[in-house]
């Protein structure tokens, strides 16, 4: 698509408050979050940095991490996207298990002790389904390709040949081994066709696996667990992660088609996640803050789009939770072809440039483009009677983007990822009025590129004042020594 070719955008000028203004702003005034108050409407969205170790612990690189954030001072910050089941996920945080609390539990100190009590920490909490790296054609099919009749039947048609009737199926294998794409796309399914050009994946609807089949019984306890976790660490809150490319929101996705009253209607496709909704409630009870961050559009073709959005927003509010944060895109459906050897990584598709946007995915730049989502969803929840408060994001980078989308009621909270990762200080910048000072992110997605290769993910700005070849004492340098792990401090 355009997302690589077109011109690059200017960022927006930007016009910083005084500390007077800033103080008046409606950026800067206190919100509710059901059971706790936050300081000011400025969000961290959760940024998976990849810095635990491979089995899912907590690290002193995510202390730093964290640390570092919550010396900017925002209202909030979500922790990263971290996974509910006990099983090997790479360096993402994990909550599966007792024995993550103490590292967990350092996390929550950390953050409150660097913002000195006035930052909130809620975390994210995810489940994913199985994805593999795209194989080697002789790979998938000598150990993949489940041989059956219907594939000898398909390759006797091709190639007009009735041998394929009766060779044994180690010959029929080395054969497709070989063949050209034209022969793979005649004699596999689109599924086996897929699992060859992107990897295997498994989706919702493949209710013939077992697993996949037992998810509505299986989840709702598991998410109720970590919560139930995530509140004897000392998290203020828990994000549910129904956004995106995984298991949550592919139940609430368009695409669903499932045919056990978990799928092909609206009230079957949000059926799982008002059901973990109320295991999470009734572990962690109703002084405790739960809320949920999910999509406005899925952005590909059959998927949902804003209406559903609207609508489950109505069965969110309606089962009590704090706070909807709204997202877009960012699925596997239309992600690009993966090389050999790589996983598909949902960002890098149409949905996924939606997602994260750059200044060259078109003529309108990434700049607050996600906020009529978020706008249309508080509109049909105030109307209804609800006051949750909506976190929009997406581009934000400025004062006075963000708060005219607060004062036209487009949302209530500002979230901004990539700007915060270019300077953590920049909201407390802004208060203090010294946004002149602001390190301003350029919507490059250099930081989205590392997060794609699974690297430790940094900034490229703070590099500008990085020697790699006479770095700082004590400075923590990433693991290919090229890059720093932190942003530079800042002294108000």
């Amino acid at each position: 698509m355009g997302a690589r070719s077109t011109p690059p955008v200017p960022l927006p000028e930007a016009r910083w408050p005084s500390e007077a203004e800033a103080a008046a702003a409606k950026l800067f005034q206190p919100v509710r979050l059901g059971p706790i108050e936050v300081q000011e409407r400025t969000w961290v969205p959760a940024m998976v940095p990849w810095r635990a170790t491979e089995d899912g612990t907590v690290t002193t690189e995510n202390l730093d991490w964290y640390g570092r954030f919550a010396a900017g001072r925002p209202g909030v910050i979500v922790a990263e996207a971290t996974g509910i089941r006990d099983i090997a996920s790479g360096p993402l945080m994990r909550i599966s298990h007792e024995r993550f609390l103490p590292g967990l539990t350092e996390l929550v100190q950390r953050v409150h002790d660097e913002s000195e009590g006035r930052t909130r920490l809620l975390i994210q909490i995810i489940d994913f389904l199985t994805v593999r790296r795209r194989p080697e054609p002789a790979t998938f099919f000598q150990r993949y390709l489940q041989v059956s009749d219907a594939h000898r039947a398909a390759l006797k048609a091709h190639t007009t040949d009735d041998r394929w009737d009766d060779v044994p199926e180690d010959v029929l294998r080395a054969f497709l081994a070989g063949a050209d794409p034209e022969t793979w796309q005649a004699v596999l399914s689109a599924r086996e066709l897929r699992d060859l050009e992107y990897g295997y994946r498994e989706e919702v609807n493949d209710t013939h696996l077992p697993h996949v089949a037992e998810l509505p019984q299986i989840l709702p306890g598991l998410f109720g667990d970590a919560a139930e976790r995530a509140r004897e660490a000392g998290f203020d809150g828990v994000e549910l992660h129904f956004a995106h490319a995984y298991t949550m929101a592919s139940f609430l996705s368009r695409t669903n088609n499932r045919t056990d009253g978990y799928g092909g209607t609206r009230e079957g496709r949000v059926r799982l996640a008002l059901e973990v909704i109320d295991a999470v409630r009734t572990r962690v009870g109703d002084d405790y803050c739960v809320g949920l961050r999910y999509l406005g559009d899925e952005v590909i073709e059959g998927g949902s789009r804003v209406e559903d959005a609207v609508a489950y927003g109505l069965d969110f509010a309606n089962a009590g939770v704090d706070f909807l944060s709204v997202s877009k895109g960012g699925k596997f459906d239309d992600a690009k072809q993966p090389r050999v050897g790589h996983a598909v990584y949902p960002y890098t598709g149409p949905s996924g440039h939606e997602c994260m946007p750059t200044v060259r995915i078109d003529e309108d730049g990434p700049f607050g483009r996600n906020v009529p989502l978020a706008a249309a969803i508080r509109s049909a929840i105030r109307e209804a009677g609800h006051e949750i408060p909506v976190v929009t994001s997406g581009g934000i980078c400025t004062f006075e983007q963000a708060e005219a989308v607060l004062q036209n009621g487009e949302a209530d909270i500002i979230g901004s990822a990539r700007q915060s990762l270019a300077d953590p200080d920049w909201f407390r910048k802004m208060r203090l009025g010294r946004g002149d000072e602001v390190r301003r992110c350029v919507f490059t997605n250099y930081c989205e590129g590392l997060d794609q290769m699974h690297k430790q993910v940094t900034c490229k700005l703070w590099d500008k004042e990085f020697d790699r070849n006479n770095p700082e004492p004590g400075l923590p340098i990433s693991h290919d020594g090229k890059r720093r792990l932190l942003p530079p401090a800042w002294q108000p």
